[in-house]
């Protein structure tokens, strides 16, 4: 797309500019992939924009993609819990819309669920980490599909904010690395990743999340 061959050209010119992947105003630059609105049905919103925030509604489920894809970035999101925490995610590499139980895209998902951010899941896609049996259970159970154990615990639950205040999480994808953290602290560090590229999803799960800053700063490439 044009927006990946700017940010493409953007790569290795020294420091260019961050790109906001939100305008602030509407989706533009994004698109919804939603099941329950498959063949036309009409149903809720669930992303939109609302006091001045891009807000998940987190019903119907389903996600937000970007429309073009990017590699090697650092990606500074900033979201609270308006009401009840819940779940959602922030998903990169994005690929394949529904690669998972009908619904997941392939990709590899940082936890935004409240308590747990910045925990990786395997979504078609696979990442290591440090002690992986201690952070994922036996070797035996490890997969990217279906009931296969796709989770990898993140390095520290105690970074988040309490409920109703902004927080902020910097995923930096560099190559086959995928390094995460939540308000400063070092969360996760994932290498070896099955994909370098790909779109940058938002997920729909079930709470309401609002997010008020989604900026891509390029890196240079590994």
């Amino acid at each position: 797309s044009f927006l990946l061959l700017v940010f493409a050209g953007c790569v290795g010119t020294g420091s260019p500019e961050p790109l906001s992947l939100w305008n602030g105003v509407d989706l533009a630059g994004w698109h919804a992939d939603v099941p329950a609105a498959d063949n036309g049905k009409v149903v809720g919103p669930s992303f939109e924009v609302h006091d001045g925030v891009l807000r998940s509604n987190g019903n119907p489920p389903g996600h937000l993609i970007t429309d073009a894809e990017f590699a090697d970035y650092r990606l500074t999101v900033e979201w609270r819990w308006p009401g009840e925490p819940g779940n959602c995610g922030v998903l990169v590499h994005t690929s394949t819309p529904r690669r998972l139980y009908g619904m997941f895209p392939q990709s590899i998902e940082v936890q935004l669920h409240a308590g747990n951010a910045g925990d990786f899941w395997c979504i078609g896609e696979d990442i290591s980490v440090p002690d992986m049996e201690k952070r994922r259970g036996p070797k035996a159970n490890w997969g990217v599909d279906g009931d296969k154990a796709r989770r990898i615990v993140n390095l520290t639950d105690g970074a988040e904010k309490p409920n109703g205040e902004w927080n902020q999480m910097v995923v930096e994808c560099r190559g086959d690395e995928v390094i995460v953290q939540v308000n400063g602290q070092l969360v996760n560090h994932g290498t070896a990743c099955t994909a370098r590229r790909g779109r940058i999803a938002l997920q729909a799960e079930g709470a309401v999340c609002e997010f008020r800053r989604l900026e891509l700063q390029p890196l240079p490439k590994p």
